[in-house]
């Protein structure tokens, strides 16, 4: 055995790998991405595992091998789930052999997402199971439980940890013999795998009648546990439990049951628990969910108890919980003093604001400065995507128009264009984006007829997530070296009529790229190419000579974090500077240059 200090995400990982998975597929995504890449560590060339184009990819390359009778995971961020929706839905109903858990990270907060999700609603929507760990350790042993029941009953289930897991550490201990679990291989069946209306509608009517069986089965599962005994109880899940129990510590005046299994809802469970109880507090991420569960529970039963949570405002509706938020709440619900808690937060000083920015000499500041410079004085609009590119909205840039999700700068240009046909549209999308969601939106304007640029910033990365390989990279998760996608050759073949490569670097060239294309009717197509700067080392940083005239022309337009003032003077911090060199092309005076340059 072998005992490490490990992320939540890397419990995750070994614990799917103990489980005895053959096949793992995800798309990268704030918090779930170090999962894939734990398996990677691990791999002893067993598991196949890769980066799927996106999480629908993803789903039905692992359904595939679970229809197999191997065990697989798939790993995705809770936006993710919304793209895996189609083949999710239409799984939950054919169902599965070999056992399949799908890890869906939320991110409440959110903190590095564009919305708040709660996947536990979608689990319910879905009729599947969904596990909610709260701890590293328990995630850990909590997924290889997750697998046993996919299999017992022939389901995909959902894996549920939200940020504060998928990111803490603990001590986990794990045994490194690993090795798939053997499966008996693709059997064909067409009533059991060919989804037809008819296979449909018994199979709705199978899942609701096994889904109580489930709850009862939850209902004795060891991680829902309740204990102590009161008038007063507290339900909780997740990191949440945690908070809780940071609060309460030893009390066992107080009713505390925690809900490891949301759906289907173990109701035996919390019938027990809600004995003798005459208010319930109920502190959870995101939704009213338990809440609502113990409500329904208390109206069906004729339960004299009053249930309080987010939908009476004793919990903010959004957000993320803390340790401070469920101290303050369970104060207030218990009627404790601040002497009873011990809690004093009076001298915490508030937390520094750091505002994201675009990385120093980060290629995407350029693109956006050249397209920018080259629509000086014409009507045009920036539609942005997901991915670091997003941190064009910032100022000075203010090059982002729109974000809505991703791929669909590619489309929203399109809609723009064809009601102010008088303005420019372009849509901005980089390259691993580019691939997970943005074909569909070219193949679109095309056939559609749309006039716009698409700007594919190609940093040759998939960077905001950790840097993960990509079609276009010429590497992929097994560790084979394989022909890297074009991505100018698919747009040819999509039939896009003009196709541009740039460095962004290269400023005048750039901007002479862009108005060009800006000129010429269809769709058109610039693939901004400088690799991300942190895949490689800068040659020389750049300095500040006598001729400058303090303008401030490089801070008000580039807004680099490396150009700062220094006692009223504009001033280059070495610490940051990547010589990447925009700022001298900004600089109407010449003042700066490389280091060494005369």
């Amino acid at each position: 055995m072998k005992k490490e200090y490990i992320m939540g995400n890397s419990a995750i990982a070994l614990g799917a790998v103990s489980a005895g998975i053959s096949l793992a597929a995800g798309y990268p995504g704030t918090p779930s991405s170090e999962i894939i890449e734990t398996i990677e560590k691990y791999n002893n060339g067993n598991i196949h595992l890769e980066w799927s184009v996106n999480e629908k990819a993803a789903l039905e390359v692992a359904a595939a091998a679970s229809y197999a009778g191997a065990r697989s995971l798939v790993t995705m961020k809770q936006v993710g789930l919304n793209v895996a929706a189609d083949p999710l839905m239409s799984l939950a109903y054919v169902g599965v052999k070999g056992g399949m858990v799908i890890v869906v990270a939320d991110d409440p907060g959110p903190i590095s997402s564009q919305t708040e999700q709660d996947t536990r609603m979608f689990a319910e929507f879905c009729r599947i199971p969904v596990f909610d760990p709260s701890s590293p350790e328990e995630a850990f042993e909590m997924i290889k439980e997750a697998f046993d029941f996919s299999e017992k009953y022939k389901t995909p289930v959902l894996f549920r940890p939200t940020t504060r897991i998928c990111h803490a550490y603990a001590s986990v201990e794990f045994d490194e013999s690993f090795s798939p679990k053997p499966y008996e291989g693709f059997v064909k069946d067409s009533k059991r795998w060919v989804i037809f209306p008819k296979l449909s509608f018994a199979n709705h009517a199978m899942i609701e009648k096994r889904n109580p069986e489930i709850g009862n089965d939850f209902s004795e599962y060891s991680r829902n546990t309740a204990c102590g005994k009161g008038k007063k109880a507290v339900f909780t899940s997740g990191i949440s439990y945690a908070y809780v129990k940071e609060y309460l510590k030893d009390r066992d005046d107080v009713t505390v049951c925690r809900i490891a299994t949301p759906y289907p809802f173990p109701e035996k469970l919390v019938l027990s628990a809600l004995d003798g109880v005459e208010e319930v507090l109920c502190i959870e991420e995101l939704s009213p969910y338990i809440e609502t569960q113990i409500q329904r529970v208390a109206g069906i039963h004729k339960l004299g108890v009053s249930i309080f949570g987010k939908t009476t405002w004793h919990i903010a509706a959004a957000g993320e919980n803390s340790s401070d938020s469920a101290a303050k709440a369970l104060k207030a619900f218990l009627g404790d003093s601040a002497e009873e808690t011990g809690i004093d937060l009076s001298d915490i000083p508030p937390l520094p604001v750091r505002p994201p920015v675009l990385c120093a000499g980060c290629p995407h500041r350029a693109s956006f400065y050249a397209v920018k410079q080259a629509m000086k004085g014409r009507k045009a609009f920036f539609c942005g995507d997901i991915g670091c590119y997003t941190l064009g909205n910032a100022m000075p840039l203010d090059m982002v128009d729109t974000c809505l999700c991703m791929g669909a700068g590619v489309t929203m240009a399109q809609g723009l264009y064809h009601m102010e046909k008088d303005a420019v549209s372009f849509a901005f999308i980089g390259d691993s984006t580019f691939f997970a969601s943005g074909m569909t939106g070219v193949v679109n304007a095309v056939y559609n007829e749309a006039d716009m640029i698409l700007c594919v910033l190609d940093n040759s990365t998939t960077a905001m997530t950790g840097h993960q390989p990509h079609p276009g990279t010429g590497k992929n998760m097994m560790g084979s070296f394989v022909e890297k996608i074009s991505i100018p050759d698919i747009l040819k073949g999509m039939g896009v009529k003009r196709i541009e490569t740039v460095n962004p670097f290269e400023l005048a060239k750039a901007v002479d790229t862009v108005k060009s294309c800006a000129e010429e009717k269809g769709v058109k197509a610039i693939i901004f190419a400088a690799p991300c700067i942190a895949l490689y080392k800068p040659e020389k940083k750049m300095c500040i000579n006598d001729n400058c005239i303090n303008c401030k022309k490089c801070i008000k337009e580039v807004g680099c974090p490396a150009t700062v003032i220094v006692n009223g003077r504009v001033s280059i911090d070495a610490s940051l500077c990547t010589g990447c060199g925009l700022c001298a092309q900004v600089c109407p005076v010449n003042a700066i240059g490389g280091e060494g340059d005369e």
